[in-house]
């Protein structure tokens, strides 16, 4: 599946259309960015059941900072509109794939549960 490339307007309705979705939050300036879109992309083609999107922090400033974005790149998991996973920092295929398996997985009963209870 291709790289979404999301905006504020596209944002929310593909983190509620998609069961998980990974953010790839980026900059044309950045080299690590660069350097980790041929990983991302591939990974992209290879997992099944995840969505793949891409935000230009330097386009999408509002995104960025919603969303609390210091670092870049940031990769950023949502599962059933939840942000499960937070990193900055490039991944390597195989991280990226374990972290993604573990996504999968997760039960999110528990997540929910624990949502809850951070918000009262």
């Amino acid at each position: 599946m291709a790289v979404l490339e999301l905006n504020k307007d596209t944002m929310t309705q593909t983190i509620n259309d998609n069961d998980i979705v990974i953010v790839d939050f980026w900059a044309p300036w950045c080299g690590p960015c660069k350097q980790f879109a041929p990983t991302y992309e591939t990974m992209s083609e290879k997992v099944e059941g995840v969505t793949f999107a891409k935000i230009d922090t330097e386009a999408e400033q509002e995104l960025g900072a919603q969303y609390q974005i210091r670092s870049i790149p940031t990769l950023m998991i949502f599962r059933e509109q939840i942000v499960i996973f937070s990193q900055a920092g490039a991944m390597s295929a195989m991280d990226l794939e374990a972290v993604l398996d573990k996504a999968k997985t997760l039960d999110m009963d528990k997540v929910r549960e624990e949502v809850e209870k951070q918000a009262e």
